[in-house]
């Protein structure tokens, strides 16, 4: 981490020691007929970077502030860093709310300073950090500057490092990437890795499955309030057979019987789900016959595939609008 000592080196006494970071059983939370966490099972392991995935009002943002002691659920209960009472862990927790906010006249390095306090940092020891985060991080001629002076993507960084000069055990991001270029993502994500090197546990929500496929360790699918799958970024992918895409100098022949039932022709090429048996017995068709095998590849199914599965595909769908929409205001 950055900096010499933690704004709070030891947890409450009500803490006890857990293999997961963040718990959750059985949550529900209703907001008049309307069940935005709809009986939620969740745990995230100590130290690892844990992504909630699911498009636009699947229930994320409600479930994260249910896990953090913001909200109280209706039913269920929850742990934070070992204690049941999350809110006495708050010291210990850095979190990035979806909807940004610092004060416009106050300088890059005093606003991270100030969020530091919020969390028990001496204000002193928050001015030195912020200015060799930014230094560190290539903003070292922001750190006098006024928060109204620096492009969106500047000013989003400095509040993120106000959520982690404190050094927490525990850093929870809603959609941390919303409304970032391309360059910011990309600095963002090395951060984040950069922070669970360091043991730090990351929970991040987000609707752009790329950001989950390439730095979660585990995820939660999200949809309707409710879980649809937990576990690994690969057991997500696992859930559908590999694709194969086959292309033959020949267009028909005894060999085409060897083709699964799924085959579909595409683009002049064969596309179709390796089947169970595998590969070798279309391979013996296909030379014996003299298809004239040009191309042949396996192809393992994405996670956007898996999420097609899993959700569905209107689900997938509202991700892509979402994502398409902030492209465009980036």
């Amino acid at each position: 981490m950055i900096g010499d000592t933690p704004a709070s080196s030891t947890a409450p006494a009500a803490a006890r020691p857990s293999a997961y970071a963040v718990e959750g059983h059985g949550l529900v939370k209703t907001f008049g007929s309307f069940r935005a966490v709809d009986g939620v099972d969740i745990a995230v392991p100590a130290g690892a970077i844990y992504g909630v995935l699911g498009p636009n009002g699947a229930g994320k943002t409600t479930l994260l502030r249910t896990l953090l002691g913001i909200i109280d659920p209706d039913e269920g209960h929850r742990s934070l860093l070992g204690a049941r009472q999350p809110l006495r862990m708050a010291r210990q927790v850095g979190y990035l709310p979806e909807e940004r906010g610092l004060y416009p006249s106050m300088k890059a390095y005093e606003a991270i300073a100030f969020m530091g306090a919020l969390r028990g940092l001496p204000l002193r020891q928050g001015r030195e950090r912020a200015k060799a985060m930014l230094e560190g991080h290539g903003m070292g001629a922001a750190i006098d500057k006024p928060i109204r002076q620096l492009s969106k993507g500047m000013a989003q960084t400095v509040q993120l490092f106000g959520t982690i000069v404190h050094q927490p055990r525990l850093i929870v991001l809603d959609e941390p990437f919303s409304g970032l270029d391309a360059i910011n993502q990309e600095k963002l994500e090395a951060l984040i890795r950069e922070q669970a090197r360091q043991g730090v546990t990351i929970l991040f929500s987000t609707h752009v499955i790329a950001h989950a496929e390439r730095l979660c360790e585990r995820i939660a699918i999200v949809a309707g309030g409710r879980i649809r799958f937990e576990g690994t970024v690969s057991d997500a992918r696992d859930r559908l057979r590999p694709q194969v895409r086959l292309r033959t100098r020949a267009i028909d022949g005894a060999w085409r019987r060897a083709l699964p039932s799924d085959t579909v022709a595409q683009e002049g090429a064969w596309h179709f789900a390796l089947p169970e048996g595998g590969i070798e017995p279309l391979l013996r068709a296909l030379i014996d016959d003299r298809a004239g095998i040009e191309s042949l590849s396996i192809e393992r199914p994405g996670l956007h595939d898996a999420f097609v599965a899993i959700a569905g595909a209107a689900a997938a769908r509202q991700m892509s609008d979402g994502e398409g929409q902030e492209e465009q205001e980036a």
